[in-house]
């Protein structure tokens, strides 16, 4: 016969408290003397005493927990794609620090966007981050209108009524770097591909690639994709039918790299005797391509880390930077 689960009256008995006390220390009071609190604990910890959250949740108006939003379908998000993993891994080691739970939704569809939306005006969760944004989404800012703590990463598209603090990267100064590279290394028509045109990451980059040509006075020579292996090896297709002299591509993902060396090998162009090849992210992978992929590091891991500290202090009720902007760096391989 299973044991019941002990009660709040039973760890008061064993305590020798008030039931009242046990509540005040179980959910975190201060206001209960020390000898009281270490009573409360020891018993708690003979009767494995487990808290019912839910109610806990009623006493405290708190649920300990965060949601991690990505507006991206399944199977973009547990794809070999590292820079969904290294986000999540960011935020999951700030929130289990702070003793919080993490609640990862994604909104790929417009139903599931609908889903998370509701959860989220719910108050289910504590605060919420959002990564990957398409377009001007006005949930973020719906949401903080609401008085619910929100952070993006990546800086939000559009005018919100409600501004929503952002951690983002320094994606043109990262770029300018690398195009700068380029020229330096004698090279003179420099393609790129750019991510997707909706997306402050992939709108960033292609600025920066196009400022640091028209600086040198030199033509942009543009093909678009989504920032997906496949879609880089379509790219590169297009670009060496729009322009085959093009000795060099700037590609504003590392998956997208990918798939451009894949399509610079089939039509039998040397990376990087014939055509120089410099990819964004710097994901695990890079340094396995063929050869290895010179790339412009963006800390993905110390994104994730980042905004979820900022949402954690926003959610104590502490003042956060309305923007976080942190450096790229440009590592040097034998593509480029």
């Amino acid at each position: 016969m299973a044991r019941e689960r002990p009660t709040l009256e039973a760890v008061a008995r064993r305590a020798g408290v008030s039931r009242a006390t046990v509540s005040r220390v179980v959910n975190g009071s201060t206001t209960v003397a020390e000898p009281i609190r270490e009573a409360v604990r020891r018993a708690v910890q003979e009767l494995g005493y487990v808290p019912n959250l839910a109610a806990r949740s009623l006493v405290t108006q708190r649920t300990d927990s965060i949601a991690l939003i990505l507006p991206e379908a399944a199977t973009r998000v547990f794809s070999d794609d590292h820079f969904f993993p290294g986000i999540i891994r960011g935020v999951s080691q700030e929130l289990e620090a702070a003793d919080k739970q993490l609640v990862l939704m994604l909104a790929g569809s417009t139903a599931s966007h609908d889903r998370v939306e509701s959860y989220a005006m719910g108050r289910h969760v504590d605060g919420v981050l959002f990564a990957s944004l398409h377009g001007a989404d006005p949930l973020p800012s719906a949401l903080a209108r609401m008085g619910i703590p929100v952070v993006c990463g990546g800086r939000p598209l559009g005018r919100a009524s409600v501004p929503v603090p952002y951690v983002d990267v320094d994606h043109i100064g990262g770029v300018a770097r690398a195009v700068r590279h380029l020229l330096d290394s004698g090279r003179r028509r420099i393609a790129t591909i750019a991510g997707p045109q909706d997306m402050v990451a992939g709108i960033e980059r292609l600025a920066g690639y196009r400022t640091e040509l028209q600086d040198s006075r030199r033509r942009s020579i543009v093909a678009v994709g989504d920032f997906t292996r496949e879609s880089g090896a379509l790219a590169m297709r297009q670009l060496l039918d729009d322009d085959p002299t093009l000795d060099a591509v700037f590609v504003a993902s590392d998956l997208m790299a990918h798939g451009a060396l894949r399509t610079l090998r089939e039509a039998g162009r040397r990376v990087p005797d014939d055509v120089a090849v410099i990819g964004f992210d710097d994901i695990e992978s890079a340094r396995y391509t063929d050869p290895p992929l010179t790339t412009v590091r963006q800390p993905i891991l110390q994104i994730g880390r980042e905004m979820t500290r900022q949402l954690l202090r926003l959610a104590a009720g502490e003042e956060v930077e309305p923007a976080v902007v942190l450096p790229t760096e440009l590592v040097l391989r034998d593509s480029a």
